[in-house]
């Protein structure tokens, strides 16, 4: 009999807890409805008030946010993110991991001939410098829509190997790889000698 009366004193004690927990679960909803979305564990019977302070005090901070959200934030520029802090392109993945390679292949060339060289016509007019003469090349075409004659004339710095082409010779020019700043001509041959 007496396990019957404890048993019948808890019982009696836990409705009592059981009712003191509905009222306070009731409140807080209707107090604060942002609790609802915030899930909350069940509160141990013999702690019942400090279970509603705790929900108080978490869903205080979460009002207090929306409006701080809301507030229209003055646009900034746009500005360039450091390369820390941008994404990742991702890189296509290179061969095995192994380090093996595959040998590399040279193509061959096509064998070709060269384009053709430009050749020009022209007067020695300085063989001061060693190795080198300024030729003057002179140029008449005919307009084209006017058709007039237009005479044109260039000066082109020349190698000449054996300084062999003096002032007034007619000579012929090629085209060459550059042998300085300004010449990229060689003398092919000395045409006329000058009188």
């Amino acid at each position: 009999m007496a396990e019957e009366e404890k048993k019948d004193e808890t019982t009696e004690t836990a409705e009592p807890e059981a009712a003191e927990e509905t009222p306070a679960a009731e409140e807080t909803p209707a107090a604060e409805p942002v609790a609802e979305e915030v899930p909350a564990e069940e509160p141990s019977a013999g702690e019942p008030a400090e279970a509603a302070e705790e929900p108080a005090a978490e869903t205080a901070p979460a009002a207090e946010e929306p409006p701080a959200a809301a507030r229209p934030e003055p646009k900034k520029k746009k500005k360039r993110l450091p390369r820390a802090l941008r994404p990742q392109k991702t890189r296509p993945k290179r061969g095995t991991a192994t380090g093996e390679r595959k040998p590399i292949v040279r193509q061959p060339k096509p064998e070709s001939e060269r384009g053709r060289r430009q050749e020009r016509r022209g007067v020695v007019v300085s063989a001061a410098m060693d190795k080198t003469i300024v030729v003057k090349v002179e140029a008449a075409r005919a307009h084209p829509r006017y058709k007039k004659v237009i005479r044109r004339s260039v000066k082109f710095h020349a190698h000449d190997e054996a300084n062999q082409a003096k002032v007034g010779d007619v000579v012929r020019i090629v085209e060459t790889r550059k042998l300085s700043k300004t010449k990229n001509w060689r003398l092919a041959e000395v045409l006329e000698v000058a009188k």
